[in-house]
């Protein structure tokens, strides 16, 4: 026995110690024996392991967790195969590394598990070292999964949407790299679509806790006792169906960033909880009387009028002040038009790679239009258009026709198709077209044959409406 765990060890180490010590595995078999034999060789390993006895417990798992590699029983007894799971495995978690136990060593029966979606098959009895290096493979696999998915996140991110010349979120960046280097905690205001996500994992990055994880809760997702389960964590018993201790994301996010998306959604109920957290870092799991403390730096972001919830008795005005230590707002889209073709070429430039496209330019009616819409869904819609418009262009320039808004309404709060549009709203248009396809204001007030502070005063009265 001691060397099988000698060697055991041996084999493990292989595997590098993050890939086991924040990997999230679940177990799916029906016989219990099973079930506490892979369980306690992977959490020797460091693994957190949830246990599912039926293919109702695996599927109630999927709903509280986010896991990184499945064991799954080819047999579940009772009618139940693993086969028959597997694709709704893959519909609720396509990332998910799945490894399908079998008692047949028969070639057959595992190429029917990987064409079915497995990653790979183990056939037992097992050796406990041949679990543990399965599932380490697949722990591995998934590690640099994400490595790519976050550089990817980062290169589609940040270099269209952190790059502006527009004065007000040039200032908004600066103080938001100054604040980085400080575990302050910040708010991020801003309508939907206007990057605060993207802001808040940019923060991150630029600070000292840029290698630690960065952990989201969307605080809308959920209702009020799975945000409270997602938040802090639970213990075994906690609740109906908690059949294992699962950590919070606020324990996920220990050493690096916790992000609070759309805080202005979170319950009245979790409200004096997350001020706690927020004053003391100390905090209970759901089920727990034990505390515990946490390190870790809090962002939020909300698209609401957090003071007028304040004043209207919907948000305590004593969290507010906790979260908003730092604050800053993201502008719309809409008062930042000086960056709508820019940001435009490079989301054609990326998609058109993503889809194998050739590159593309846009023509002059595309870009007139791109420069008056109102842009009421900001950064996310401007994606969406231009995704659209690369996927479904067949030669190399998009034009107006290719664009999904050509009818609706140029400006917010401007005419509506039928309605009559008045000069100041035409002026209005063609500045803005003109300034959106011109290299600098300077060079579009020569265009317009007016001088650079007309222009300037133009733009600044017509943004103030």
């Amino acid at each position: 026995m001691a060397d099988g765990i000698s060697e055991r060890h041996e084999i493990s180490s292989r595997i590098p110690a993050d890939a086991q010590a924040r990997s999230q595995v679940l177990l799916v078999d029906d016989d219990p024996a099973i079930l506490r034999l892979f369980r306690r060789c992977l959490e020797m390993e460091g693994y957190a392991v949830t246990a599912a006895p039926s293919v109702r417990d695996a599927e109630v798992a999927l709903t509280r967790g986010v896991y990184d590699v499945c064991v799954l029983d080819l047999d579940l007894g009772g009618g139940d195969s693993g086969l028959e799971l597997l694709p709704r495995l893959r519909e609720r978690a396509p990332w998910l590394r799945v490894l399908m136990a079998t008692a047949t060593d028969d070639v057959g029966t595992a190429l029917q598990s990987i064409r079915a979606g497995a990653n790979d098959y183990l056939v037992k009895p097992c050796d406990p070292e041949q679990l543990v290096h399965a599932v380490g493979q697949q722990a591995e696999a998934r590690r640099l999964e994400r490595r790519i998915e976050a550089l990817e996140d980062r290169e589609e991110g940040e270099r269209p949407d952190l790059q502006t010349e527009n004065p007000a979120l040039q200032g908004v960046l600066e103080l938001a790299r100054r604040v980085a280097t400080t575990d302050a905690t910040m708010l991020i205001l801003g309508e939907n679509g206007t990057g605060k996500t993207m802001l808040a994992r940019a923060i991150h990055e630029w600070s000292r806790r840029a290698r630690a994880p960065f952990a989201t809760v969307s605080c809308p997702s959920l209702s009020p006792e799975l945000l409270n389960s997602e938040l802090f964590g639970h213990v075994r018993g906690a609740f109906t169906g908690a059949t294992d201790n699962r950590p919070g994301r606020i324990q996920v996010a220990e050493g690096g960033t916790l992000f609070l998306d759309e805080i202005g959604d979170l319950p009245m109920s979790l409200q004096p909880k997350l001020l706690r957290f927020l004053q003391d870092r100390e905090y209970e799991r759901v089920g727990d009387p034990h505390t515990r403390t946490a390190n870790v730096r809090v962002i939020a972001a909300t698209n609401q009028n957090l003071q007028q919830m304040v004043a209207d008795g919907k948000f305590r005005e004593d969290l507010y002040y906790r979260l908003n230590v730092v604050g800053v707002t993201l502008p719309p889209l809409r008062e930042r038009r000086e960056d709508i073709p820019r940001l435009a070429e490079n989301l054609a430039l990326q998609l058109a790679h993503r889809y194998d496209r050739p590159a593309r330019q846009f023509s002059a009616d595309a870009r007139a239009q791109l420069a008056t819409h109102g842009w009421s869904g900001n950064l996310r819609e401007l994606r969406n258009a231009i995704e659209r418009a690369v996927i479904i262009c067949e030669g190399e320039t998009i034009r107006s026709e290719h664009l999904p808004f050509v009818t609706s309404t140029p400006l917010s709060g401007g005419p509506r198709a039928g309605d009559p549009i008045s000069l100041e709203e035409l002026e209005r248009a063609h500045i803005e077209a003109i300034v959106a396809s011109a290299p600098s204001l300077e060079a579009a007030a020569r265009q317009l044959k007016i001088d650079s502070s007309t222009l300037y005063r133009k733009r600044r009265l017509y943004n103030g409406r």
